[in-house]
């Protein structure tokens, strides 16, 4: 790659556009009253998507960019899951019928924090106040320094088909630095624990640009991690945003890669993982030619949501427990990110809705767009403007945004067909965001786009 151009786009800190519009511009316009017309209204013989929220860790990861809280008692996480659990029945009660569930996905925090019990007895409320079946996915998050044997037996008896466990970095030096150490026999342990009882499916997430890392180290660490053949892979650039994750203060910024440096991590970690037969998906996975995603992305339906790359076709995506972010037709919502705020609204018998967007006809059509270059590194933006009976010439006026890219080399574009080229893999996110109306207005950036 020529170093101007890396120079050019590779510095730019935008989103991952895992929605549209991002989060960012979510306001308190849109709250509890609005959310309970949203999901009074969703539309019939249509499954939904749940996504849980566990806000809880054992210890705290230097470079984590999620909402979650440490505790070393169980007392919170109790008192938390009891609030979650009547959040589960005013969100049923809102619905005028039993919803079909398509995927669950439990994050965090450490959703398998849980105690095996209290995971059982909340997966039992979904199935009584939901309509399950068996095509029904499930998912969850796992830490496989906490992942016990029992947990493993329990998430299998559950139905748990796919877990995604964070690795991150093999190397001591980049865990002393982050604050995770994980050998590599604690994880091979997890997996083993987690296929022995049918949960097969097996995600691992490795992480980039963190301090003291090397390209040889995301080598190892990328080599060691394929000894195990998990289906997927999902590679993260570090964002370093110390203004905003004030415990990202004890990271060495000293020891931080450049931009050069997480370029070259980064397309290191991709040819280790293609030369073992990973194919790349969109910007940041890899997965085995036989799994769902890769089949996804070669039928054209690969989704985009805030999971990252998925075979989820679901429209509305319903967010349980603080911070959790849910989607309908009609737009985003957030709930309180605070426990205790979170945990007053629903305690009222509110909902627990502390921001949203409102979705307008342009956002739809923009959103679509930003979606199939994320997805398939080429969209034709013309044809996306005629399913929703729009004029693409305002969508196409970027500001010359798209034809300087173009005359870099790193897109072409033809007649309102975009394509980024395959050397250019990182810069998928520079494209899109010439789509994105609102990029100047964003109170706060996100992380690099390599």
């Amino acid at each position: 790659m020529q170093s101007s151009i890396l120079r050019k786009y590779g510095d730019a800190r935008l989103p991952r556009y895992t929605s549209y519009p991002t989060a960012p511009r979510f306001s308190p316009a849109v709250g509890p009253g609005t959310y309970a017309d949203w999901l009074a209204n969703l539309p019939k013989g249509e499954p939904v998507s749940l996504y849980l929220h566990i806000p809880f860790c054992r210890s705290l990861c230097w470079y984590c960019g999620c909402h979650t809280t440490i505790t070393k008692k169980d007392e919170p996480i109790l008192d938390y899951l009891a609030v979650l659990r009547e959040e589960i029945h005013l969100v049923a009660d809102h619905v005028s019928r039993r919803l079909c569930i398509g995927e669950v996905h439990f994050g965090g925090g450490t959703p398998t924090i849980l105690d095996p019990a209290e995971f059982v007895a909340l997966m039992d409320l979904l199935r009584h106040r939901f309509e399950f079946d068996e095509t029904s996915a499930i998912a969850i998050e796992i830490d496989p320094r906490t992942l016990t044997s029992d947990m493993a037996q329990t998430l299998g008896h559950a139905g748990v088909g796919r877990a995604s466990l964070g690795v991150q970095s093999f190397d001591p030096l980049v865990q002393k630095a982050v604050n995770r150490i994980q050998s590599e026999e604690i994880t091979a342990e997890a997996v083993h624990h987690l296929r022995r009882n049918r949960v097969e499916k097996i995600n691992f997430d490795l992480i980039y640009g963190l301090p003291h890392q090397t390209v040889r180290s995301c080598v190892d660490t990328a080599i060691a991690a394929i000894a195990m053949r998990p289906d997927r892979f999902a590679v993260f650039g570090y964002a370093h945003v110390p203004t905003f994750k004030k415990h990202q203060r004890m990271i060495d910024e000293t020891a931080l890669p450049d931009s050069m440096d997480r370029n070259d991590q980064a397309r290191a970690i991709a040819d280790v993982l293609t030369a073992a037969g990973y194919r790349q998906i969109g910007l940041d996975h890899f997965a085995l030619p036989t799994d769902d995603l890769m089949r996804a992305q070669e039928a054209g339906t690969l989704r985009r949501n805030f999971q990252g790359y998925t075979t989820d076709t679901c429209q509305t995506l319903i967010g349980l427990g603080a911070s959790a972010i849910g989607r309908t037709d009609n737009g985003y919502v957030q709930n309180e990110v605070a426990l205790g705020l979170y945990a007053r609204h629903i305690t009222s018998s509110r909902l627990a809705t502390s921001k949203g967007y409102r979705l307008t006809a342009e956002d739809r059509i923009r959103g679509a767009i930003i979606e199939r270059l994320m997805c398939d590194f080429e969209v034709d933006v013309p044809a996306i403007c005629s399913q929703f009976g729009f004029d693409p010439t305002p969508i196409l006026d970027t500001g010359g945004r798209l034809q300087a890219m173009a005359n870099d080399g790193v897109l072409e574009v033809t007649e309102g067909l975009i394509r980024v080229r395959r050397e250019y893999p990182f810069f998928i996110r520079v494209a899109a965001s010439a789509f994105d109306t609102y990029l100047e207005q964003s109170p706060r950036a996100s992380g690099r786009t390599a």
